[in-house]
């Protein structure tokens, strides 16, 4: 049996403060080959997750705000919002469930926050044909903020 206690939380929370890319997860699954992955990602304002989508293999992919907050933006082939979900405690939204091909990001809103995510395996690496053409690479810093600006003013 595996638990998810406030003191694993306050760990994962404490390694994303301490990680240069802000963020930390934590594997509830045994191997990458396995068939569900399920983890914890502890996620601090201000890291980027480049908008990407999961297909080749298709898979779905769940986010649960257990603690903190987070905006999840979902774009067309062009890099346009499409919709905007609030996720957290203390919201309407407390999961939201992405379909295959559907282009997404986050943006955290709070400090400690920390989803669990459940994600069909085995676990496949992101690759170019993954990430999106219109936004730019984690590399480079600057733009990366420029960008996640322009997506919090949108």
């Amino acid at each position: 049996m595996k638990l998810l206690t406030d003191e694993l939380l306050d760990r994962v929370i404490l390694e994303a403060r301490e990680n240069p890319r802000l963020r930390k997860n934590y594997n509830f699954h045994d191997d990458h080959a396995d068939p569900v992955n399920r983890m914890l990602n502890a996620l601090e304002p201000g890291t980027y997750l480049p908008p990407h989508r999961h297909q080749d293999p298709d898979k779905t992919e769940i986010y649960l705000v257990l603690r903190g907050r987070l905006e999840a933006l979902l774009f067309d082939d062009q890099g346009e919002v499409t919709r905007r979900i609030q996720l957290g405690p203390g919201t309407p939204v407390h999961a939201i469930e992405i379909p295959p091909r559907t282009w997404h990001t986050i943006l955290v809103q709070e400090p400690g926050t920390v989803i669990y995510e459940i994600k069909e395996g085995p676990y496949v690496p992101l690759s170019p044909v993954h990430l999106a053409p219109w936004a730019p690479s984690a590399e480079d810093k600057e733009e990366v903020l420029r960008y996640m600006q322009a997506l919090k003013e949108k």
